[in-house]
């Protein structure tokens, strides 16, 4: 099991006992040591397939803040997007790449 970097001494005990659930704390650089492989394209390849659940969220100003795009996409609605204020969200990542399920390595300790 790999181990988050807690702040001010605190352990996963004390952060279940004290925090967890109860009120916010800031972690800053917890997972320090964790490397993630997984390159943005190959983020949104996955978002182009249609057995993986995506969406994007872009920021706009109109009605509402926001607006959410529902995949699969293809390479033509990655080159439209603008710069910024967007995101991309991919569920289920874990499932499809054994590398990144040892990222919920770190999170073992919270109760189911």
């Amino acid at each position: 099991m790999q181990n988050l970097h807690f702040p001010n001494g605190l352990n996963a005990e004390k952060f279940l006992a004290e925090y967890w659930q109860r009120k916010p704390l800031l972690f800053r650089n917890p997972l320090a040591d964790y490397q993630c492989g997984l390159e943005a394209d190959e983020l949104a390849g996955m978002a182009c397939e249609e057995a993986i659940e995506s969406r994007l969220v872009l920021e706009k100003h109109g009605a509402t803040p926001w607006e959410a795009r529902y995949g699969p996409f293809d390479e033509d609605d990655f080159s439209g997007l603008p710069d910024s204020h967007w995101t991309l969200l991919v569920q289920d990542v874990d499932k499809h790449l054994p590398e990144i399920a040892k990222l919920l390595d770190y999170f073992r300790f919270i109760p189911d």
